[in-house]
C-alpha cells in the first residue's frame, strides 16, 4: 500500500461518509488520477471475501462499508448494540442537538471538542436525530426526531428542563460564532 493509499483510507475511515475523489485530491494535494489509481488500489487490498470491510464507489462517492458477506453477522450485532443503553458521548451530543438543534456537523463538535461522525451515525440509526439540508448554511444539519420526544413523552424541545437558558446560552453562542467566522 502506498503513501496516499493509506491517507485515502484513513480520511475514509475517520470521515464515515462518501467522499467525492475531486475533494480527496484537494485535501491531499494530489491530481485527481492518483486518488482514483490509489482507490482501485485500496479496492484490490480490501474487497475480497476475507476483509471485513470494502471499498464502495457509488456515484462518484466513494466510502468505507462492512463486507456485504457478514451481512448477518453484522445485523446480530447492531441489533444487540442498538438496544443498549446510549453512551455518555452519545448522550452529550443528543443533548446539545436537542437544547440547540438543527445544528451543523462542524457545531457540535466545536462544542464537544472531537470528532461526532460515529456518534452522529448512531444517533441516526436509533432514529433519535434526523438530517436534513440546510439550504441557508448549504451543509447537513441535525435535529431530534418525533421519536425521541416520544421516547422522552414530550411534543416539544421546548419542553425539556431549562431549555430557555441552554437553547439562548452566550458561551455555546460565541463558540458557534468563533467557528463560523474561522470557516
Amino acid at each position: 500500500m502506498n503513501e496516499i493509499t493509506g491517507k485515502i483510507e484513513g480520511i475514509l475511515f475517520a470521515v464515515a461518509k462518501p467522499m467525492s475523489p475531486k475533494r480527496l485530491a484537494k485535501t491531499l494535494d494530489v491530481s485527481e488520477e492518483i486518488v482514483h489509481e490509489a482507490i482501485e488500489e485500496l479496492k484490490q487490498i480490501r474487497n475480497n471475501e476475507i476483509s471485513g470491510i470494502h471499498v464502495m464507489d457509488h456515484e462518484g462517492g466513494i466510502t468505507l462499508v462492512t463486507n456485504p458477506g457478514q451481512a448477518d453477522l453484522l445485523a446480530t450485532f447492531v441489533k444487540e448494540d442498538l438496544a443498549g443503553e446510549l453512551t455518555r458521548p452519545s448522550l452529550e451530543t443528543l443533548t446539545i442537538i436537542a437544547y440547540r438543534g438543527p445544528m451543523t456537523k462542524p457545531e457540535i463538535e466545536q462544542i464537544r471538542g472531537v470528532n461526532c461522525s460515529l456518534i452522529l451515525r448512531n444517533l441516526l440509526m436509533r432514529d433519535m436525530v434526523l438530517e436534513k439540508m440546510d439550504n441557508e448554511k448549504l451543509q447537513m444539519v441535525y435535529l431530534v426526531s418525533q421519536n425521541f420526544l416520544q421516547h422522552l413523552g414530550m411534543k416539544s424541545v421546548s419542553e425539556l428542563p431549562s431549555y430557555q437558558s441552554f437553547a439562548n446560552n452566550e458561551e455555546i453562542d460565541r463558540l458557534i460564532t468563533e467557528m463560523q467566522e474561522t470557516t
